[in-house]
């Protein structure tokens, strides 16, 4: 019988293994996506001090009410413009690119490209 890994613990141990090459700093702090069945969050994250400078979550009144849908490439690509503003306003404009064991498609993908449309320097 074959057994295999669930797909959660490979996504896991990916995210493990590109953690272990960068980290956020104060000049230049990580955004950090994960994305469910149903939403999607994104945080600005300062390593050094282990402190979550900025977040975006479908799951914010203010984001879901602008959304037809949560779990769309739509809602990714908002979410990316919103993190990016919100990180424009207190004077971040390079961060590094953490997708969080995800694969770069589809909704991550959205979310990167509108962020770096908005502003982001990654």
């Amino acid at each position: 019988m074959v057994k295999k890994e669930s797909r959660s613990k490979i996504r896991i141990k990916k995210h493990k293994k590109i953690r272990n090459r960068f980290t956020g700093t104060p000049q230049r702090p990580r955004l950090a996506v994960f994305r469910s069945n149903n939403h999607i969050s994104v945080q600005i994250i300062d390593d050094t001090i282990a402190h979550t400078l900025l977040s975006a979550s479908t799951l914010e009144k203010e984001i879901k009410a602008e959304l037809n849908r949560t779990d769309d490439m739509a809602a990714a690509a908002y979410l990316g413009t919103v993190i990016a503003k919100r990180a424009l306003d207190k004077d971040i404009t390079t961060v590094v690119f953490d997708r969080g064991g995800f694969i770069y498609q589809g909704k991550v993908k959205a979310l990167a490209d509108s962020a770096r449309e908005a502003g982001l320097i990654f």
